[in-house]
């Protein structure tokens, strides 16, 4: 996401990236490229978009903003906000918080007007502005949250999915002639898995993936009760009530 954000601003804005590495600089276009905290004092940025592996933004925040300009807006696109709010709230400068719900992983980056992203209410007017402005011009679906709201949504959105992919990738088996359901599960097992581990294990540990994962169990268990009776007319009620479930979905969407 960093890359698609060097891309996506350089055409319009001066843009510098920071990397201890200048080896993953290698295909940034574009851009000033930076080794050291000098050269980005020598750059005065005016707003700092943290793209770390989610590990690592708050440590990366700390080891940065001795050498920021004092004005300057600091701002992440994590896809998990624990601590952050009481990190910024400390941190004595300007901030902003947005999550771009997409990735290099599955989204086409060519039709993003079916893709979201949001912006956290709390933090700077002027920086908030510029990200709605940003996501505007890609034809996103824009929410705004707060810090809470936000994390409650991502627990929903992605730890239902993740887990309910884990549990396929647990119990799958190699097979010589698969059928399309199968290997439309099977790509969409390897997408999730070939996500950052740290990633996943902080959606995992989002305070309110919890009560989201114990849902499935839920379900798994009155599903396994109905396939153990031979019961067809619970069959039949428990399709009805999901297709509805996913109907109300699409319509929403």
């Amino acid at each position: 996401m960093g890359s698609f954000f060097i891309d996506l601003l350089s055409f319009e804005h001066e843009v510098a990236v920071y990397e201890r590495d200048p080896r993953r600089m290698r295909f940034t276009y574009n851009c000033q490229r930076f080794t050291t905290m000098d050269e980005i004092e020598a750059f005065k940025p005016e707003l700092l978009i943290n793209a770390v592996t989610l590990k690592y933004t708050i440590p990366v925040f700390k080891e940065v903003i001795p050498h920021l300009p004092k004005e300057c807006i600091i701002s992440d696109i994590a896809s998990v906000k624990t601590d952050l709010k009481e990190f910024y709230e400390s941190a004595g400068m300007r901030y902003a918080s947005s999550h771009p719900m997409f990735g290099p992983t599955f989204a086409n980056l060519n039709q993003l007007h079916e893709e979201n992203a949001i912006i956290i209410t709390e933090g700077d007017f002027i920086g908030r502005l510029f990200f709605k402005d940003i996501y505007q011009k890609l034809g996103l679906n824009i929410y705004e949250y707060s810090f809470e709201e936000h994390d409650k949504t991502v627990a929903y959105s992605l730890s239902i999915p993740f887990v309910s992919t884990f549990v396929f990738a647990a119990v799958m088996k190699h097979q010589d002639a698969p059928g399309t359901t199968f290997k439309r599960h099977l790509r969409i097992a390897k997408g999730v898995l070939s996500e950052d581990d740290y990633l996943l294990q902080e959606i995992l540990f989002n305070p309110y993936t919890h009560d989201q994962v114990s849902q499935i169990r839920t379900e798994l268990k009155e599903l396994l009760e109905i396939i153990d009776r031979r019961d067809n007319d619970g069959m039949k009620a428990y399709l009805t009530k999901i297709r509805n479930n996913v109907r109300q979905d699409v319509e929403r969407l």
